[in-house]
């Protein structure tokens, strides 16, 4: 990969050795002799963490300057799926860290990606996340015995994710009908011929219409192909309104970076159609009334603007049978999201128990009348 702006790596200034970010210490940490460097300090004239990049002049051309890892890095692609692997140039990368895949290729491109300007470091460490793995599968009834029989947080593996975040702010008018409940005394002959009454409910629609106005701030797309996104979704927020640090090389000193994917062009055009999701659900609680219908938006954005940040993550992946699963954990908080394999035994032995005791309450139902 092209890098602009190449940079020595921390050296251990005991030993000389390349140190490397721990999340257990918050430092540098020689691996070494375990000597203790002070955190990153951002490189004079590093943008501050919060800086807000306007998205209609991004989307035009981004600058050089804004692009590649201010590092030297290599990079590969894992030829299963799909997901661009950033590393260290010292280290060789021997099976995908997203699926486990040996299928690497070196991946290199005409223009280096968009560098991210702030990041979330990693905040737990690695023995807290295996305890969290290990409850996590202890709590799965219907996994595989064998499953959790398996030392699967062998393969606990810190990664750091790309992620856009947008803000946007929105002036929706919206139209729609109101539809008021009201109810008419209505006669009826019942099954035995007699004569009775009953409410009915009817539905008095009136036009409606109004006006919102709303600030989207940092609304999250993960640019990751390596992570499903609906387990990213899971363990999301990430507090990225508050605490990111401005990006420097040493956060990233040991660890494997993911590389997006999901260019600022898909990325703005997702962000856009879930604000315009989100607007319209907003819009639909202003609509007075019990129900509605015929909701109509007009929205226009305005002070569009975007960052380029990467967060961390903790992921196992893991194969049982043909299939692949993975388990994800969020670096900095702790949520924990994943998938496994179903055992189809304990689920047949789960129905046929509930078939059995439904079969005793009928019993006893029917004998008590």
């Amino acid at each position: 990969m092209a890098e602009i702006t190449a940079r020595q790596k921390q050296a251990c200034p005991t030993c000389g050795g390349a140190a490397e970010w721990n999340a257990a210490k918050q430092a540098l940490v020689c691996p070494f002799c375990n000597t203790v460097l002070p955190p990153p300090i951002p490189q004079e004239g590093a943008t501050a963490a919060a800086t807000e990049n306007d998205l209609a002049t991004a989307l035009s051309a981004v600058s050089e300057d804004k692009r590649g890892w201010q590092a030297e890095k290599t990079s590969v692609k894992c030829q299963s799926c799909q997901a661009i692997s950033v590393f260290d140039s010292t280290r060789v990368g021997q099976r995908c860290e997203f699926c486990g895949s040996a299928a690497l290729i070196p991946y290199d491109e005409i223009k280096a990606p968009i560098r991210p300007e702030s990041l979330l470091e990693f905040k737990l460490p690695e023995p807290d996340v295996r305890d969290r793995v290990r409850k996590w599968y202890g709590d799965r009834w219907f996994a595989p015995n064998a499953l959790k029989g398996r030392a699967l947080t062998d393969t606990v593996r810190g990664v750091y994710i790309p992620y856009w975040t947008f803000d946007a702010q929105v002036h929706a008018n919206w139209t729609a009908e109101s539809g008021y409940y009201y109810y008419v005394t209505e006669s009826y002959t019942d099954s035995d011929g007699k004569s009775q009454t009953r409410q009915v409910q009817k539905t008095r629609w009136v036009p409606s219409s109004g006006s919102l106005d709303h600030f989207f701030d940092d609304e999250l797309v993960p640019a990751s192909k390596g992570v499903d996104e609906k387990l990213l979704r899971k363990i999301e927020p990430f507090p990225t309104t508050t605490d990111l640090k401005p990006y420097d090389p040493g956060f990233l000193s040991g660890w494997v970076v993911e590389q997006y994917q999901i260019d600022l062009v898909a990325a703005a055009q997702n962000s856009r159609e879930i604000m315009e999701r989100k607007t319209r659900d907003l819009c639909s609680k202003e609509v007075p009334g019990d129900t509605q219908r015929s909701l109509n938006v007009a929205s226009t954005f305005s002070a569009q603007t975007f960052k380029h940040i990467l967060v961390p993550i903790w992921l196992v992946a893991y194969t049982y049978g043909a299939k692949t699963f993975q388990v994800v954990v969020n670096g900095y908080t702790g949520s924990i999201a994943g998938r496994h394999p179903l055992s189809w035994i304990k689920i047949t032995l789960a129905v046929l128990a509930a078939i059995i005791i439904l079969m005793i309450g009928l019993a006893i139902y029917a004998h008590s009348k």
